[in-house]
């Protein structure tokens, strides 16, 4: 037996939707023998994308049922059947969620049609419902609706089941209840953790960290996690009894979090702490006539870098800003491509940038100004960036061009004043990644606050 069904959702946060309208057929795999459809009142406001979208708004669920007083008709109707759905995990998800929230444990079998789809119709120009649909000539009304859609379903899925011949591929696919989906210990994690940026860390049963990771939204990481079905993933699962998290309030305090105490923890399920960064670099160097020229190269252990990329390609679009902005010369640089010529470039003709008419002095001086404008600074400075909350912010501390760590205090703190500013720093290790990390967020960061410091 099988329930097709579709759910519309308040749209929101993860984990956080509620269910705004609700459509389920069963299917004996012949035809419906049993429906409910209803509009459910969610307890909360509707995204207004959602409404525009759906035709859902919240005056229309002011009346309706609350999910807790439809709770038993829909474990009535889905009980001891397989739920269908187009991209199942998520309206499963719902389910669990809201079923959650009441207290129970709401597990059933599932079954995507987007996973049957494209296993039986390998050649479908797209896999989204409407457009899967149009094009196996299935018509569908009211769509994006709960039962215009949960109807379009049902047809696909009759088609599938059609094109089914030896019954392998459903047997294939069919799920067993937890797989891909959370089990109720993880859900209790998944709700406990913000949708906050910052650092998080899987510990195992004796408290050790397994895996730590930054995310721009820790929830949705982690719930990536539970529910991947990779190896890893599932080595993972197995060994997580418990996550923590650091809110850091912006991406550069999460990413210096990060590799700082990657390096520190070495936890078994993260390579990344024992490779550098970057790949490629920007070294400086001087021609026979004692011009400066700015290379990209592959990083050289033996060379110090004046910066470094993630790719060839990377910091040699670096190096076309440089000289764009700097007015530096192709010729030097190594940058011949025609089309990437220097801004003076007419007729065959380099002019201006032509360097052989410039004094050596004045030409080295705007490639010094260039490396200096995009490095750290070789002073004491306090790079500014967003806070945890309101009213707080986070800084960097750099000292003589050297990276000594981070930390947050509130507008009212006295900044500029060196020992109360160290007291609230967490010391952290300065290294090749870090510089990287660094230098790298100040190039793509331009309107970034930084404050010379008092020495």
């Amino acid at each position: 037996m099988y329930v097709v069904l579709d759910i519309e959702t308040t749209g929101g946060k993860y984990n956080e939707e509620g269910i705004t309208e609700i459509a389920i057929h069963k299917f004996d795999g012949h035809k419906v023998v049993d429906r409910f459809i209803s509009l459910i009142n969610p307890e909360r406001e509707i995204q207004p994308f959602v409404a525009n979208l759906t035709g859902i708004n919240n005056t229309m669920l002011r009346t309706a049922p609350k999910f807790h007083e439809v709770a038993k008709r829909i474990v009535e109707i889905t009980e001891d059947a397989v739920i269908v759905a187009h991209n199942a995990q998520f309206d499963y998800r719902i389910l669990r969620t809201e079923f959650r929230r009441l207290g129970y444990n709401f597990e059933r079998k599932t079954l995507c049609t987007v996973e049957l789809s494209k296993q039986l119709l390998p050649d479908a120009p797209s896999y989204s419902l409407g457009k899967l649909v149009r094009s196996l000539g299935i018509p569908v009304s009211d769509r994006h609706r709960a039962n215009g859609d949960a109807l379009a379903t049902l047809q696909l899925f009759k088609l599938l089941l059609s094109k089914d011949l030896d019954k392998t591929i459903v047997k294939n696919v069919l799920r067993n209840e937890t797989l891909g989906e959370l089990s109720p210990r993880q859900l209790d994690i998944v709700e406990s953790l913000p949708s906050s940026i910052g650092v998080f860390y899987m510990h195992n049963k004796d408290r050790e960290i397994i895996l730590l990771g930054r995310s721009s939204d820790i929830k949705k990481r982690i719930n990536q996690y539970f529910t991947n079905s990779s190896t890893r993933a599932r080595k993972i699962q197995k060994e997580t009894k418990k996550v923590t998290y650091e809110r850091t309030g912006n991406e550069l305090a999460a990413m210096l979090r990060e590799n700082s105490e990657l390096v520190r923890n070495k936890p078994k399920y993260n390579a990344s702490y024992k490779r550098r960064l970057f790949s490629h670099a920007i070294y400086k160097s001087k021609t026979d006539r004692g011009y400066l020229s700015l290379s990209a190269q592959k990083v050289d252990p033996k060379k110090t870098p004046i910066a470094t990329f993630n790719s060839q390609q990377g910091a040699e679009n670096f190096l076309y800003t440089l000289r764009d902005e700097f007015q530096l010369c192709n010729k030097i640089n190594g940058l011949s491509q025609a089309k990437k010529a220097c801004s003076h470039y007419m007729e065959g003709q380099c002019q201006g940038a032509c360097i052989e008419k410039e004094e050596v002095d004045s030409y080295n001086h705007r490639v010094e100004e260039s490396i200096k404008k995009y490095n750290i600074p070789c002073k004491d400075i306090l790079i500014l960036e967003k806070g945890r909350e309101t009213g707080e912010r986070c800084g960097i501390l750099i000292k003589n061009g050297i990276f000594k760590g981070l930390g947050y205090f509130s507008l009212h703190h006295q900044i500029n004043n060196n020992p109360i500013l160290e007291s609230i720093i967490t010391p952290m290790d300065h290294n090749e990644n870090t510089k990287h990390i660094i230098t790298s967020y100040l190039r793509k960061k331009k309107a970034i606050k930084i404050i010379e410091l008092d020495t």
